[in-house]
């Protein structure tokens, strides 16, 4: 059974940092590129990242990139997202999904976790 479990939610003030870790089971990990997708409230899913399976390849959304970084361990079975200079814009819940494209015309697909809770505030 493919599982994807996140960790590392919580609290942070505007500025603030936090490290989100995804650790997956159930399938081959370095054989498959890996995503972050986020969903505001109110709001639809917004993917933010890609990993390539090695990790040699990476892509953010303009809303992310120079603030977010994605990595992985492939010897931990583990994606990580560090987040830097947090704004109230971030909050959410934090998704990891398996492949490139998880969104397809705004809905799920493939594998995915349950998420974790991001909130910035003061």
């Amino acid at each position: 059974e493919v599982q994807l479990v996140e960790s590392g939610g919580g609290v942070v003030q505007p500025g603030g940092s936090l490290r989100l870790s995804c650790e997956a089971s159930g399938f081959t990990f370095d054989s498959r590129a890996m995503s972050w997708v986020r969903q505001a409230p109110g709001k639809g899913l917004e993917w933010l990242s890609y990993i390539s399976n090695g990790g040699l390849s990476t892509d953010y959304a303009d809303s992310v990139r120079g603030r977010f970084t994605v990595s992985r361990d492939n010897a931990k079975n583990t994606l990580y997202l560090q987040m830097t200079n947090l704004t109230t814009e971030d909050i959410g819940v934090y998704y990891c999904a398996r492949n490139r494209s998880p969104v397809v015309a705004g809905k799920k697909v493939g594998a995915w976790g349950q998420g974790t809770q991001v909130t910035v505030s003061a």
